[in-house]
Order: C-alpha cells, then sequence, then structure tokens
C-alpha cells in the first residue's frame, strides 16, 4: 500500500524549467534600489544595463573582443535576431533534437526560405556530430530544454572554420563551460539558470559575427526589434546598454541580484558544481529504482539542468496518462511544481537541476516520485 509519505519534503518545490527557481539568497525586499520610474536613458538607468552587461562577462568568462547585446523576447527574440539577419551568405545546417531546435529549422526553411541542410535526432540523443561541416553556417542548441540532451564539448567545431556557429545556450549558460573560441553567436535568457525574470534575452556575438554583420544584408526585410547595424556599421549602443526597445528596470535589479549571488557561491564554477550535484541526486535515484530511467540513455549526452525521466514499468500501458496523474499528485501534495514533460516531448518527468535550486531539495524530492508512483500503480491495479 502506498500510504506513507516520505519523512522530508523539498523546502523549495519549485522545479520548473523556465521560468526557473529564483536564486536562494532572493528577496524581493532587495529589488528595492530598481530605479523605478526613471528613464533607462537616465544616467542611472545606463549604469544599472552596462553593470549586467559587464556582470555577465565577468561570470561567463566572455572574451573582452566579444560583444554583449540585452535584446527583446527573451533568448526566442535573441535567436531570431541572428538567423535573419546573419543566414543565407552562406551554405547552412541546422541541428535539432527536440522541439526549439526543431522551432529553428521551421523558421530557416519555411519562414527565411533557405536551402538548408536538415540534421535531426530523435528525443533523447543528438546528431552525429563528425558528420557537420563547419566551414557552413551552423544553427544548433547546446542544451536541449525539451530532451535533456546537450552537447558534450566544441571539439567538432573547427578553430579555422568559415561558416558561423549561432547556439542556442539558454539553459546551459550559467551551468556549463560554453567554448567561446568555437561559438560566433551564443544566445541566452536570464529566467533559466540564474532565475531571473523573463522577456528579456541576451546575444553575445564574437568578432567573426560583427564582420558577417557589417559585410551581410540579407535580402529579406529587417522589422527594427531585429536590427543590429545601420549604415553597414554594428550599433555599438546596443552593447553598452543603449536598448533596441525599453527594458524593464525591475528585471535588470533582480539580474543584478542573481549575478551577485552567482559571485557568492563561486561564479561559474560553482553553478556548474551545484547543478553536477542535482543531477547526481537524480542518477544516485534512477540507479537504484528499475521503473524509471533517463530519457537520454548515454551520460555523456545527458543536461545537468533539464533533467528528463521516463517510466518504464510494463504496468503502464497509457504514459501520457500515468506521467500526467505522478505530475498531479506531487503538485497536490505541494513537493514538486511544474515537472511534467514538455508537451512535444515523450510523456515523463522533467526536474530542473539548474544551480539556484538547492541538492536538498533535489534529494528530498526523489522518495516522493517514488511515492506518486507506487501509489499509481496501485490505482492501476485497482481499476484492473
Amino acid at each position: 500500500m502506498a500510504t506513507q509519505y516520505p519523512a522530508t519534503r523539498p523546502a523549495n518545490p519549485r522545479f520548473s524549467s523556465g521560468p526557473c527557481a529564483k536564486p536562494p539568497a532572493f528577496d524581493l525586499a532587495k529589488l528595492a534600489d530598481a530605479p523605478l520610474g526613471r528613464s533607462h536613458r537616465a544616467a542611472v538607468g545606463k549604469a544599472k544595463l552596462k553593470a549586467a552587461i559587464d556582470g555577465t562577462r565577468e561570470i561567463l568568462g566572455i572574451p573582452d573582443d566579444y560583444r554583449i547585446g540585452m535584446v527583446p523576447a527573451s533568448d526566442t527574440g535573441a535567436v531570431e535576431m541572428a538567423m535573419w539577419t546573419m543566414l543565407g551568405a552562406r551554405k547552412v545546417e541546422m541541428l535539432a533534437w527536440e522541439s526549439f531546435g526543431a522551432g529553428w529549422v521551421t523558421d530557416a526553411v519555411k519562414q527565411l526560405k533557405l536551402d538548408a541542410v536538415v540534421k535531426e535526432a530523435p528525443y533523447g540523443e543528438i546528431v552525429d556530430l563528425s558528420t557537420v561541416d563547419t566551414d557552413n553556417d551552423v544553427v544548433f542548441t547546446w542544451n536541449g530544454t525539451t530532451s535533456g540532451a546537450r552537447v558534450p564539448n566544441g571539439d567538432w567545431i573547427k578553430s579555422d572554420r568559415a561558416g558561423l556557429t549561432i547556439c542556442d545556450a539558454t539553459s546551459a549558460a550559467f551551468a556549463q563551460h560554453l567554448p567561446w573560441d568555437k561559438l560566433d553567436v551564443t544566445t541566452f535568457s536570464w529566467q533559466k539558470v540564474l532565475g531571473g525574470e523573463a522577456a528579456h534575452g541576451m546575444i553575445v556575438l564574437s568578432p567573426r559575427a560583427v564582420e558577417r554583420l557589417e559585410s551581410y544584408t540579407p535580402p529579406w526585410p529587417l522589422p527594427k526589434i531585429f536590427r543590429l547595424t545601420k549604415g553597414g556599421k554594428l550599433i555599438e549602443g546596443i552593447f553598452v546598454g543603449e536598448t533596441i526597445n525599453t527594458p524593464s528596470m525591475l528585471a535588470i535589479e533582480d539580474y543584478l541580484l542573481a549575478l551577485d549571488w552567482a559571485r557568492s557561491v563561486g561564479g561559474l564554477a560553482g553553478l556548474c558544481e551545484r547543478a553536477n550535484q542535482n543531477l547526481a541526486a537524480v542518477q544516485s535515484f534512477v540507479a537504484e529504482n528499475d521503473w524509471i530511467a533517463f530519457l537520454v540513455n548515454d551520460p555523456e549526452y545527458r543536461s545537468n539542468t533539464s533533467v528528463c525521466l521516463k517510466f518504464t514499468d510494463d504496468r503502464i500501458t497509457d504514459g501520457a496518462a500515468f506521467a500526467k496523474a505522478v505530475v498531479k499528485r506531487l503538485d497536490a501534495e505541494g513537493v514538486a511544481y511544474d515537472i511534467g514533460a514538455y508537451r512535444d516531448a515523450p510523456p515523463g518527468l522533467r526536474i530542473w537541476c539548474g544551480g539556484t535550486v538547492e541538492a536538498t531539495d533535489v534529494a528530498a524530492l526523489m522518495p516522493w516520485i517514488k511515492w506518486a508512483f507506487e501509489a499509481e500503480i496501485e490505482a492501476l491495479s485497482q481499476a484492473a
């Protein structure tokens, strides 16, 4: 009988994969210094925006000659901006192994109408990176938020490549070490690994990407919100905090607080270690229970942020209904919110394990997953 509750509950049941858990040090009162009701173009606003850009460079170790810009529409806006302004200059390869990568394929092929080489892999796998020619432009997702599959390293990207690499790193930045010398355009949003507020994106440009922007004019019209150049030159103001449209100064203050917290836990190394510890807690649980498994079989490609699991018990006849019932039980008990698999992904669980989540909370959640599983198996038995 699955009636005995586990002894410990997660102190914070927020395991959503976006927006993600706020940093443990978060307190609304700490945002009191936000210059609300002030122009973002005033000196105080510009100083905050520049601090956000400088802090991003510091924590992520972005090279000094790379530009960092704050753009609208979260990571999606940043990826679209890169694709619409830079693709079309040379042959392009589109890599996809989950829903967001598939979305970039749709935009390249159906919206921009590029004759792209499309390489796809099913959920839980990634494409054979040895087949990718980086003398072409390449668009890919570093960490598949909806599949839990990530690129293990940048060794497959040539140092002397002729093409640009355009990398959606939104659930990898601040949790995984990114090889900046192999990435020409990198995008992410604050609402993922640092638990920031949504709607703002970041775009990081290598000197090679800047050269493409200043030497290439795409054949399609560009809306103002995508324009990074004027008169054939980069709009430098975007990369010192003069944003394309009005940012939320409250969200900026929240991001600055998250950056301060990141420093307090050891910067990027500390953030990566926290995510790795969270993943390790899940790995131990999966190893001890034969009715659950990672969606990604190969540990080399397994994400340490968006951790995706599947139920493997033969008694389960409707995987989607069973997973939803487990998620509903955990939510009702207040021990885990928003951990259902993404709507386009195979049925199962998706547990956010980025650094803003405490390892003690991940460990405390695991027995509750077993409790919910056993309760649903018992319900199936009674229904039969």
